[in-house]
């Protein structure tokens, strides 16, 4: 089978039947998000059961979501950190933050759901240190702003985790003028650089075309 992103969407249709199925709660997030005109940038069914996942094998129990949109990769994770725990989740935009909440209520986990609504900037300074694990899924212009508190606000062991990190391959071009290139290449540098970081990448092609996410542990 050729290599495209036909092939490529419809292979992530396989797995996310295989491994996932539906669900009702995510299903509902996911209208209440199309039905709101929001983009369709979340997160992808697999990277949302990945999220789930990595918060189950790291034990976390408070989670940072930077960027929260309609609320779908919240879900993912709120499921997972357990009844005890907890995922504050930041959102630039107030009606974004309002669908959110709907949709997380809906789906049963809003006990363990607090939102913040306004701009990383403003919001990341106002939260509580003890974070076990931090999801970056916001402007990729400030991303190396986003990992300077992911540092501050979570401990050694910290799983860091930054979506949206290969730009359809556009993250090779030093000269690119896009200015979420840009920041992606500035964030990359930070994570390979950084003493509080350890940290890989991979790249990933599905439903979402050619992409990738970093993870790293906060040292």
């Amino acid at each position: 089978m050729d290599a495209t992103r036909e092939a490529w969407a419809r292979a992530d249709a396989f797995l996310t039947e295989t491994l996932i199925g539906p669900d009702a709660g995510l299903d509902a997030a996911l209208a209440a998000q199309r039905a709101a005109g929001m983009p369709p940038i979340e997160v992808a069914p697999l990277a949302g059961k990945l999220l789930h996942l990595l918060v189950r094998i790291s034990g976390a129990r408070r989670v940072l979501e930077i960027g929260t949109l309609g609320g779908y990769s919240t879900i993912w994770m709120a499921r997972a950190v357990g009844e005890a725990g907890r995922v504050v989740t930041v959102e630039a935009l107030a009606a974004h933050a309002a669908v959110a909440r709907a949709s997380v209520d809906a789906a049963g986990v809003g006990e363990r759901v607090d939102i913040r609504v306004g701009r990383g900037a403003e919001v990341l300074p106002t939260l509580v240190p003890g974070f076990d694990l931090v999801f970056i899924d916001a402007d990729k212009e400030s991303g190396t702003l986003y990992l300077d508190w992911a540092a501050r606000l979570g401990h050694p062991g910290t799983v860091v985790i930054v979506d949206n990190i290969g730009r359809a391959g556009e993250i090779v071009r030093a000269d690119s003028d896009d200015p979420m290139v840009a920041g992606t290449r500035d964030a990359l540098r930070m994570l390979g650089e950084h003493p509080r970081f350890d940290a890989t990448a991979l790249q990933t092609v599905g439903a979402k075309g050619w992409d990738g996410l970093a993870v790293a542990v906060v040292i």
